[in-house]
């Protein structure tokens, strides 16, 4: 698939460039879409919560009343769940929710993640850009040439550039990743993905030279 190359001031240049198709045109498969999604999310779960149970909790075993005739539930010591203060019954503890999913199955699932951005018309490849210090409104000018100032975008770079990515961190509807950070939750949850020219090759080796 053969695609225009946008500059920065959101027009098409007179450079082409090709999409791979086993890329960026597969039929979409949803389920690889969830599972993926799902494991991104389960990773960013921190599971400290912690509940404070019988064996935590200091204070006397001894029986505060008697069982039967007070007119209430029947209770044992000061630590009883049903007392102020007391424990607490089948709470949380510390876990871990991560679990894995096949990598070719994380694969299917960023491909189809593009497939689903290229059908709606909203990936746009870009010129290699840097700024020559942080300015977080040449980063907006940018987003406002692709009319997408006010909504969620995802700049794909080839390599780490610290001015662009400090730019754009007090925008928060922009997100700046390397190609070989690109994962599915970022390219769903953006409405428009800026590809930079230079990234294409890295994604094509990691997409296609990693588990076809």
């Amino acid at each position: 698939m053969e695609v225009k190359i946008y500059n920065t001031n959101g027009k098409e240049s007179n450079k082409t460039v090709v999409l791979k198709d086993e890329i960026f045109a597969i039929q979409p498969n949803d389920h690889a879409i969830y599972l993926d999604v799902k494991r991104i999310q389960a990773d960013k779960r921190q599971g400290t919560a912690d509940s404070t149970e019988r064996s935590a909790l200091s204070g006397s075993t001894r029986k505060l009343f008697r069982q039967k005739g007070t007119g209430g539930a029947r209770r044992g010591d000061i630590k009883s769940p049903l007392l102020h203060g007391g424990a607490r019954v089948f709470g949380p503890h510390p876990r871990d929710y991560s679990f894995k999913v096949n990598k070719k199955v994380q694969q299917l699932a960023r491909k189809s993640a593009l497939s689903y951005k290229v059908q709606d018309g909203a990936i746009r490849v870009i010129e290699n850009f840097d700024f020559d210090k942080p300015k977080t409104s040449q980063m907006l000018e940018i987003l406002k040439n692709f009319d997408n100032s006010e909504k969620k975008s995802l700049i794909v770079l080839d390599e780490s550039k610290k001015n662009v990515y400090l730019s754009s961190r007090n925008l928060k509807r922009v997100k700046v990743v390397n190609a070989s950070k690109l994962n599915t939750y970022d390219i769903l949850n953006a409405n428009l993905v800026l590809i930079s020219e230079d990234s294409l090759p890295q994604i094509d080796t990691i997409f296609i030279g990693e588990g076809k």
